[in-house]
C-alpha cells in the first residue's frame, strides 16, 4: 500500500506519570485504526511495550520523563541532564512528524508538550505541511480553573491554541464541567472546541465476566470489590486504608477483594501491601493488562478517579467509590463532585478517609445500588463516536 492511500495519524503522549495518558491514547488509536488508517504512537511511557498493538498501530518510545514537581521533570531511566534529555525527545518527535508526515496530529493534554518540545513541530506543520489537522485533545478537568488560568497565561497557551491548533478536542460532557466558562477561553479559541463526551472502553461479555468471577472464587451470592490506583505511584495511603479495614475482621470479610496497585508504586511499599493482602487471602497484582475484564466482574470499584479509571469503571456500568487526591492537582476531586451530582459515582474526600468510612460506603453501594445503577445506564458515553465521526469529515474534504 503506498503513502498516498493510506491516511496516516500520529498521537504524541508525553507520559510522565501513571498510566492514564497512554490508555487513553492507545483506546483512541484502537478506534481511529483501519485498513487504510496508520496509527503511530509517541510516547515517553516506559511500559508501552507491556500493551498488545493491533495491526495498523506501532509506537516511537522517546525517553521517559519523570515529575518531580508540576515545572520540574528529571529523565527516568538515562542518567543525564534534563534538559539534554528534553532535547533528545524534542528531537525525535520533530523528526518522525518530517518523515511520517501525519494527515492528523493529536496532541494529548499538554498543548506545547512537555517543557514546550512540541512546540516545533507544530510550527513546522504550520510553515510546511499546512495540509494536517493538529488536534489538541484534553480531559474534561486540568485542575482548579486559577491555577490552569494563570499556568496557560505564563506559558502563552492561549495563543498557541489560537495559531496552531486547527481543532481542540475536549474529551468530556460540557453540562457535567465546562471548561470554555472555567478557563476564561476566548472566542477565537471556543469556536474550535467541540466536546467528544467520556471515551469509552471494551465491554467483555457477559461469559468473560462469569469466568472471572470464576477465576477468583467468587460465589453467585458473593460480592466482588476491585480496589486500584491506576499507575499507584501516589496510591499506596488508599491500598493501606483498605486493608486497614479488611484487617480488623478478618474472618468475616462481607465480600471478596482483588488488589491492583498499579507498576509505579514503589517497590518496598507494594511488596509491604502484598504481604498483607496474603495474610487475608486477598488476590494482588501490580500491573493488569485487560483492565475491563475485572472492572466488568466486580461489583464495585474503589479509586482515585483518574479521567482514565472513571471512562473503564462508567463503560461497564459498575458501581464506583472514589478517593480523589488533592495534590498536585484538583482535577481528581472536582471530576468527582461533578459526578456525584449525578449519582455516577459515590466518594469519600481524601481528608476524610478512614478504614469505617471506607467500609460505610462499600456496604451502602453493594446493598442499595439502585440510583447509581440508574444513573450509569442513562449516562452516555459518546467520545469515540464523534471522532470517528470527525475523522470521517476530514477525509471527505480532503477526498
Amino acid at each position: 500500500m503506498t503513502r498516498n492511500a493510506t491516511y496516516n495519524i500520529l498521537m504524541y503522549s508525553h507520559d510522565t506519570y501513571g498510566l492514564g495518558h497512554i490508555r487513553r491514547t492507545m483506546a483512541i488509536a484502537e478506534h481511529l485504526k483501519a485498513p487504510d488508517v496508520n496509527v503511530l504512537i509517541l510516547t515517553g511511557s516506559p511500559i508501552a511495550g507491556r500493551f498488545s498493538f493491533p495491526e495498523q498501530i506501532d509506537f516511537v518510545r522517546i525517553p521517559g520523563m519523570i515529575k518531580k514537581t508540576n515545572d520540574e521533570y528529571l529523565p527516568l531511566s538515562i542518567k543525564i541532564n534534563p534538559s539534554h534529555a528534553v532535547d533528545i525527545r524534542q528531537n525525535i518527535i520533530t523528526a518522525t512528524a518530517k518523515t511520517f508526515q501525519p494527515n492528523l496530529f493529536i496532541v494529548d493534554k499538554e498543548p506545547l508538550g512537555l517543557k514546550k518540545e512540541v512546540l516545533p513541530t507544530l510550527q513546522w506543520f504550520r510553515r510546511c505541511l499546512p495540509r494536517t489537522r493538529t488536534i489538541l485533545g484534553l480531559r474534561d478537568i486540568m485542575d482548579d480553573a486559577e491555577t490552569v488560568k494563570a499556568d496557560w497565561q505564563k506559558k502563552g497557551v492561549y495563543d498557541i491554541l489560537d495559531e496552531l491548533y486547527s481543532e481542540i478536542w475536549i474529551y468530556g460532557n460540557q453540562e457535567l464541567y465546562d471548561p470554555i466558562v472555567q478557563y476564561d477561553i476566548p472566542d477565537s479559541v471556543s469556536r474550535k472546541m467541540h466536546f467528544t463526551g467520556y471515551i469509552p472502553r471494551n465491554v467483555p461479555g457477559k461469559d468473560a465476566a462469569r469466568k472471572m468471577r470464576k477465576k477468583y472464587g467468587v460465589r453467585e451470592n458473593e460480592k466482588l470489590v476491585l480496589v486500584t490506583t491506576g499507575g499507584g505511584g501516589d496510591g499506596h495511603a488508599l491500598m493501606h486504608t483498605f486493608l486497614t479495614m479488611m484487617e480488623s475482621e478478618p474472618h468475616s470479610a462481607p465480600f471478596k477483594s482483588v488488589l491492583i496497585t498499579g507498576p509505579f508504586m514503589p517497590r518496598q511499599e507494594r511488596e509491604h501491601l502484598f504481604a498483607r493482602a496474603k495474610r487475608l487471602g486477598i488476590r494482588t497484582w501490580e500491573f493488569y493488562q485487560k483492565m475491563e475484564e475485572i472492572m466488568s466482574a466486580a461489583d464495585v470499584v474503589v479509586s482515585m478517579g483518574g479521567y482514565n479509571t472513571i471512562c473503564e469503571i462508567l463503560s461497564q456500568g459498575t458501581l464506583s467509590l472514589v478517593i480523589p487526591r488533592e495534590t498536585p492537582r484538583m482535577e481528581q476531586l472536582i471530576r468527582a463532585q461533578a459526578l456525584h451530582e449525578r449519582q455516577l459515582v459515590d466518594y469519600i474526600p481524601w481528608h476524610d478517609m478512614s478504614p469505617a468510612l471506607l467500609k460505610t460506603k462499600i456496604l451502602n453501594l453493594l446493598n442499595h445500588p439502585q440510583p447509581f445503577q440508574e444513573a450509569i445506564s442513562r449516562f452516555q458515553l459518546t467520545g469515540l463516536t464523534f471522532m470517528r465521526q470527525r475523522l470521517a469529515a476530514f477525509r471527505e474534504k480532503e477526498g
